[in-house]
């Protein structure tokens, strides 16, 4: 699940085979009741209707535990990293970082790092196409060092200066679960 629509779609799938929800977060969900094995196999289609996926292997869920933790942190969080991202990870999901890293690139076939840039410039084009904040601004808020490093990695991953992206615009978005 990456977005609050897809927390809201598991809610209901669980709600209308009669499961009750103790928690239902980004990738994890909590139910009161011990499911069968039929009520798991209807889990999951009625999932699949939606787009989502059930989730059982190990790799898998530490897999997009990580990606989660990457869009709260991009997408839904204001607060600035105290400590490098590789440790916050780290402690965030009680593992190694490398190998969270790793793990990440065999399954991915991705780095880590470079799926965070990824996730950090659908941001920026986010912001960019609201128009309401100059580049100081979200190179602040999605906490660069300076607008030019903002400006540097923005041209590496789009092919284009954040100027030019603003004047055209057609260069759509991603959706997140895209990424």
């Amino acid at each position: 699940m990456v977005c609050i629509r897809c927390k809201m779609v598991v809610k209901d799938v669980l709600t209308k085979l009669g499961l009750h929800c103790i928690v239902v977060e980004l990738g994890e969900v909590e139910i009161i009741e011990n499911i069968t094995n039929e009520q798991h196999d209807q889990i999951q289609a009625a999932l699949l209707l939606s787009g989502l996926e059930l989730m059982d292997d190990k790799k898998s869920i530490i897999i997009q535990k990580i990606k989660n933790v990457i869009i709260e942190l991009v997408h839904y969080s204001e607060e600035p990293l105290n400590i490098k991202f590789s440790e916050f990870l780290s402690r965030k999901l009680n593992y190694d970082y490398t190998y969270l890293a790793n793990m990440f690139s065999e399954v991915q076939g991705t780095t880590i790092e470079k799926y965070f840039i990824t996730h950090k410039i659908e941001r920026v084009k986010e912001l960019l196409v609201y128009d309401q904040l100059n580049l100081t601004e979200i190179a602040y808020l999605m906490h660069y060092s300076s607008v030019s490093h903002l400006s540097a990695q923005f041209k590496k991953v789009t092919g284009l200066t954040s100027s030019h992206f603003k004047l055209i615009k057609q260069k759509r978005r991603n959706m997140l679960d895209e990424l």
